[in-house]
């Protein structure tokens, strides 16, 4: 299966290269992508520069791909290989207990795979996750913040052997006047849905991060689905 995806930079990159970039990205070095070029011209652009959304095509054919969005995954999944590699302000022994039993319980042999596809955790979406392991929101309205504004997901080439199978095919000039703007509004947006309706509204049975500690929940654990 050939996939449509789009990188936005500042600059136009016709040759991905493998092993260049940020480790401390969500997922670790890689080269991060959308299938959404909306996203890739809104991610493209600073408040005083220009970018571009670079399309590719990848052959999916062959490659190991792990889908965080997979039924066998929750997003306490995604939110261990976050803590892997961003960083985090822990600042209670709440935080700092679950940060360890995620790593012990819900830990991602994320680097065996080829591509990976899962949230995007920009600063809406980190704050959200930081909210949870200090205890503020319920593991649900963690699942419910995580589709709010729209923000996106990431599909991000892991492997050398994913870098010899994608192919430049173009490129879209995104105008920073036009798509920070944009950018700004869903950010905002999903901030702003956060405050109001996830955030203060706690409901019967919710779990929190202490009851999945003192209860020692594990992966299989159907309160989890």
């Amino acid at each position: 299966m050939v996939k449509k995806i789009y990188h936005g930079s500042l600059k136009i990159i016709e040759k991905p290269l493998y092993g260049y970039g940020k480790s401390y990205n969500d997922y670790g070095l890689g080269f991060y992508c959308t299938d959404i070029l909306e996203m890739a011209m809104e991610w493209a652009v600073y408040k005083e520069q220009n970018g571009y959304a670079n399309c590719y095509e990848i052959d999916c054919d062959g490659l190991k791909i792990l889908d965080l969005n997979d039924s066998e995954y929750c997003i306490l999944h995604w939110l261990t290989i976050l803590l892997e590699n961003r960083e985090f302000d822990i600042p209670s022994a709440l935080a700092l207990e679950a940060k360890e039993y995620l790593f012990s319980n819900f830990r991602v042999n994320y680097e065996d795979y080829d591509v990976i596809v899962g949230y995007r955790a920009d600063d809406s979406y980190f704050s959200f996750a930081q909210d949870f392991l200090n205890g503020t929101i319920s593991y649900r309205q963690l699942n419910n913040a995580m589709r709010l504004g729209n923000l996106g997901q990431q599909f991000v080439l892991k492997s050398k052997t994913a870098f010899e199978k994608i192919k430049f095919v173009g490129s879209e000039l995104a105008e920073n006047r036009e798509w920070y703007a944009r950018k700004m509004l869903r950010d905002q947006t999903a901030r702003r849905e956060y405050f109001s309706e996830e955030r203060s509204k706690r409901l019967p049975g919710d779990l929190y991060i202490t009851h999945i500690l003192d209860e020692e929940m594990k992966a299989d654990d159907s309160r989890l689905r």
